[in-house]
């Protein structure tokens, strides 16, 4: 709290300005220089504060995290801008107007309500968080619509509000928690302070599991350039229903209950579903879009024989088929002048860069090729080919055909 005081008044301001591009190889000269005219202590809070702005910068962009005020565990755990901006924007179109924002941590979910033009009651617990995310606020110009209290999540009235959004803490003293009900607070009490909203939205890990999520609820996974970020549960939107979305767009791709895609011989083209679509378990509508089918009945690959475009899957076009075998590969890759390799992998226990050290020791070649190491009908198999470029269509609406 002292170190957020300090650079709060208009020296820390002003050092902090001083400070903002600082190289951290460079901090041990710079922070000597300053520490001739600034207290030692201001000095070394304004040189960790610039440390974690930058490293800000990658979730919430330069120009914010240029202004903004960070703790580190508020830098790991807060939403990235572009996601936290999409599920405001959905909020904002069920007509919610007011939001209590439970465990709000640094601010980064209430700032991108406060730009959709909802008002926001945000609540976390920690007195240093609390005062980031009032700090933040401030900042940048958005603290007539966010109030930030310093409470206790599960003693706060929300009956004023229109939805609660719950974010609730993943991270403990050892690491990320994986149990829904270590969760600080618990899924179960995030999920009745949801049923007592008109709406709700609980940010969620996505590896949990699909028998977790509420007979209520929408579940929804969220990616972000094809890493996937987070899963949704929503209240008060369609019950029952799952969507994956893929950010920038957005481009949601809604569940049919389709059953399980047939297995089929390896076709001229294989497709690897993003994440998304993979954790919401709707591998089998993209296989209907595609004509498709899976190579392994266990492994998220699509084969088809055409290629098609579409937004939900990366596709390639395979030009060999080989059984596990690295002598076999490294002849291929040689062959083919292959100087550049990808490998990825799906159902092997080989990792990627051992391989790549095996079959190109000493990369030289013109050409490129990307491996995969999988299993094609239950056999361990290596697929070779090369990225496919289809035409992807502009984002749209909500995609379900």
């Amino acid at each position: 709290m002292n170190d957020l005081d300090a650079l709060l008044t208009p020296e820390g301001r002003a050092l902090l300005d001083e400070v903002r591009d600082t190289d951290p190889a460079h901090e041990l000269t710079v922070a000597t220089r300053l520490r001739r005219e600034h207290p030692a202590e201001l000095v070394s809070a304004a040189l960790g504060q610039a440390r974690l702005r930058q490293r800000a910068a990658a979730k919430f962009g330069a120009e914010d995290a240029g202004r903004m005020y960070f703790t580190p565990n508020g830098v790991e755990q807060s939403t990235r801008a572009s996601v936290a901006a999409y599920r405001a924007g959905r909020l904002k179109a069920l007509g919610v107007t007011s939001v209590a924002d439970l465990c709000c941590g640094i601010g980064g979910d209430a700032i991108a309500l406060a730009r959709a033009g909802i008002r926001v009651l945000a609540v976390d617990r920690d007195p240093l968080t609390a005062a980031t995310a009032r700090a933040n606020a401030q900042a940048l110009g958005l603290a007539g619509l966010i109030e930030v209290r310093e409470a206790d999540v599960t003693e706060v009235d929300t009956a004023g509000c229109d939805a609660v959004f719950v974010d609730p803490a993943r991270r403990g003293g050892r690491g990320r928690i994986f149990d829904p009900e270590a969760y600080s607070p618990p899924l179960s009490w995030a999920v009745e302070a949801a049923r007592r909203a008109p709406r709700a939205a609980l940010k969620i890990a996505p590896g949990i599991p699909h028998e977790a999520v509420p007979a209520e609820a929408e579940a929804e996974w969220i990616s972000d350039g094809g890493d996937v970020k987070e899963a949704v549960l929503w209240f008060g939107t369609a019950p029952g229903a799952v969507r994956a979305t893929l950010l920038p767009g957005p481009r949601t791709l809604l569940g049919r209950g389709l059953p399980h895609p047939r297995v089929r011989p390896v076709g001229r083209y294989l497709y690897e579903p993003d994440g998304a679509v993979i954790r919401a378990h709707l591998v089998a509508e993209v296989a209907a879009e595609l004509d498709g089918g899976l190579i392994d009945e266990t492994i998220a690959y699509i084969t088809a024989d055409e290629l098609r475009p579409t937004p939900y899957a990366s596709a390639y076009e395979i030009t060999d088929r080989l059984p596990f075998n690295v002598k076999k590969l490294k002849a291929l890759l040689r062959e083919r002048e292959v100087g550049i390799l990808t490998v990825k992998k799906r159902g092997s226990a080989v990792e990627p860069e051992e391989l790549r050290r095996k079959v190109l020791p000493k990369p030289h070649g013109p050409n490129s090729a990307t491996v995969f190491l999988t299993r094609v009908v239950g056999a361990p198999a290596m697929l070779v080919g090369a990225p496919a470029q289809p035409t992807v269509a502009s984002p749209q609406e909500p995609h379900s055909r």
